[in-house]
């Protein structure tokens, strides 16, 4: 049995890295300067924060329709037999919404999942599926590894202003972080499918010790682990950072991934960050 594995732009894989797994990305749309832009393919985030530099109106994001996820999943199920199609956190979009509602026209050919994360932590969770998909796995073997794993993922980093969160909506628990003293870096984390506070420090060579820290001992409780490194324009140089102080660590790195123009919507440019799996 041959089973398709489909995500959404949010995930931030590469079309490299989609294609290299044989996994279908749907995108999501940022509605910007009056047009609306599919993610990856019309609008980057270096064009994004160019035109909020010029003084253009702050972006919104938008979810695919159903009618998209059903032209997806017609199409892959020409070839596969099954389609596990896993999304970003139900909590940040309505894009898991849409893609059970196309699933219905499928019954048990398309199983849609809430990976209850975003980012590299959908990421994570759907270079996982296809791995195991192409291991041979049934469709319930993969879910149910998929949400041993969910239980224990940790997504943390860091963004130069939370007004990008604030201003979308998607700040969750950390609005205690707003109107923090001068220098002081929010740390957040993605839990239950939001965005929470993670704590804050003072400065950024304290928020680069905080990530390598805090992975550190992750690896050591879970003894050993996957990691992925994210980042918008900006927060590359911190994210090296980052990698330079985990030296010798027992982990599957899984690289640099750039945090596409949806994500960077709400985070802003200067966000650097750690995605964590067990093994």
């Amino acid at each position: 049995m041959t089973i398709a594995i489909v995500t959404d732009s949010t995930s931030d894989l590469s079309p490299e890295l989609c294609a290299q797994h044989g996994i279908v990305s749907v995108p999501l749309y940022v509605l910007f300067d009056g047009r609306m832009h599919k993610d990856g393919t019309q609008i980057t985030p270096p064009e994004l924060f160019a035109g909020l530099r010029a003084g253009k109106k702050t972006p919104s994001t938008s979810q695919p329709s159903p009618a998209e996820f059903a032209d997806v999943y017609t199409k892959a199920l020409e070839s596969a037999d099954q389609v596990l199609s896993i999304h970003i956190s139900g909590q940040l979009s309505g894009t898991v919404g849409s893609a059970r509602l196309a699933a219905q026209d499928f019954g048990d050919r398309v199983t849609v999942l809430d990976s209850g994360s975003v980012s590299m932590g959908l990421g994570m969770r759907a270079l996982r599926a296809a791995e195991l998909a192409q291991a041979g796995k049934t469709t319930p073997e993969i879910v149910a590894e998929l949400e041993r794993v969910a239980r224990a993922a940790d997504i943390r980093f860091t963004v130069d202003t939370l007004d990008f969160l604030r201003i979308n909506g998607r700040i969750g628990g950390a609005q205690a972080l707003l109107g923090g003293l001068l220098n002081i870096k929010p740390i957040l984390v993605v839990k239950k499918g939001r965005v929470e506070s993670g704590g804050r420090v003072r400065g950024h060579r304290k928020a680069i010790q905080d990530l390598v820290e805090y992975t550190r001992k992750y690896v050591a409780a879970h003894g050993g682990a996957r990691v992925a490194f994210m980042s918008t324009l900006g927060g590359e140089e911190s994210v090296q950072e980052v990698r330079a102080g985990l030296g010798g660590l027992d982990v599957l790195d899984l690289g640099n991934h750039g945090i596409g123009a949806v994500v960077a919507t709400h985070t802003g440019p200067g966000t650097a960050g750690v995605t964590l799996e067990p093994l």
